[in-house]
């Protein structure tokens, strides 16, 4: 019988060591990839090339005071804070119906200032220590909701690469909320009707041309034989 093959595997026994000291983790280290290290668009997350560079934060349309530049835009925001509101939002989100941020608009920023009147009209009846916490409610509230609007402005920052005018986006809606919503809603109409007009452009189609045959000018005859060709060819033979 021939001898038995030597194995390649080493049996380990109490008397064998680890040869060195490997510090737990050591080996689940991450692994640097230069090709993936790659910039990537903060939006929709697609890598982008080495010669990108950022565009540059634009100027707005219109000013935080030009209210007067749109007179229905300027009542609306005025009288129906609200309905704007729903309407900018739906504008940058198509997929969200305006009556619902409207809504909630309407019960925080218009109740919220209707609470407030109503607490000053019956400053005399009520009392001052509930007075006082309700002032605070309401001024903790307007701020939360100065946040959650800016977050809106930021967005349409974001989409259309605007500069921060004239400060932070939630410290202008907390101080110009009324303003803010109608700066947004003008600089929005203004970016689609540019948008739409450009996509709107008409373009004539060139007129359909035909071409003519030379030979059929030259030879009469040879088209009127063709042509009765075709019509005997066009018979169709049935069985007796």
């Amino acid at each position: 019988m021939g001898e038995r093959p030597e194995s390649r595997y080493v049996k380990l026994t109490k008397d064998h060591g680890p040869l060195e000291d490997i510090t737990p983790g050591e080996l689940n280290q991450p692994i640097e990839v230069p090709q993936l290290a790659v910039h990537k668009c903060m939006e929709c997350g697609q890598p982008l090339p080495e010669s990108y560079t950022p565009p540059s934060d634009e100027a707005w349309m219109t000013g935080i005071f030009g209210c007067a530049e749109d007179r229905e835009n300027c009542l609306t925001g005025l009288f129906c804070p609200c309905v704007l509101f729903g309407r900018n939002v739906e504008s940058l989100h198509d997929e969200t119906p305006w009556t619902g941020p409207c809504i909630c608009h309407a019960i925080f920023i218009e109740g919220g200032i209707a609470l407030a009147t109503a607490t000053a009209i019956f400053n005399g009846y009520i009392d001052p220590g509930t007075s006082f916490l309700i002032f605070e409610g309401l001024f903790f509230t307007w701020w939360m909701c100065g946040i959650y609007t800016g977050q809106v402005r930021q967005t349409l920052q974001k989409k259309y690469h605007l500069e921060n005018s004239p400060c932070d986006p939630c410290c202008v809606h907390c101080c110009m909320h009324w303003c803010a919503l109608c700066q947004e809603h003008r600089e929005m109409k203004g970016r689609l009707f540019d948008n739409g007009f450009s996509e709107g452009t008409i373009v004539n189609a060139p007129p359909i041309q035909e071409m003519k045959s030379s030979d059929n000018k030259e030879n009469p005859e040879t088209s009127s034989h063709n042509r009765h060709s075709h019509e005997h060819t066009g018979l169709e033979l049935q069985p007796v």
